[in-house]
């Protein structure tokens, strides 16, 4: 039996807070330890959100969805060494707060 998509909704909003976390810690440019926690955190919410159904994807067409969870599979298999720090902290950084903000909208309307 499949879990209810609010779980997996505030798992994404568990693993964003966990990357702030990280990133009050330091520059994950500079430390490897705290870019891989990021990217772990990162591979985390990118395969929870595979468990938003699409009614509630549809509310906030904005969030690039599919993109969010093939990035998953780009972080695990890393691809040809496509990502570097620079590309995980522009992630984080242009991405996640409309995500968190998107999260918190869904469990907030219930």
């Amino acid at each position: 039996m499949k879990k209810d998509w609010k779980v997996y909704a505030r798992h994404i909003l568990d693993a964003i807070h966990k990357i702030k976390r990280i990133e009050q810690r330091g520059d994950i440019m500079e430390d490897d330890i705290l870019y891989d926690a990021a990217i772990r955190n990162l591979q985390t919410l990118s395969e929870a959100t595979e468990s938003i159904p699409t009614e509630q994807q549809a509310i906030f067409p904005h969030i690039p969805w599919r993109e969010i969870s093939g990035f998953r599979n780009i972080l695990v298999h890393d691809y040809l060494g496509d990502i570097d720090a620079l590309t995980i902290k522009t992630v984080i950084q242009q991405h996640l707060p409309p995500l968190e903000d998107c999260m918190k909208a869904l469990l907030q309307d219930l």
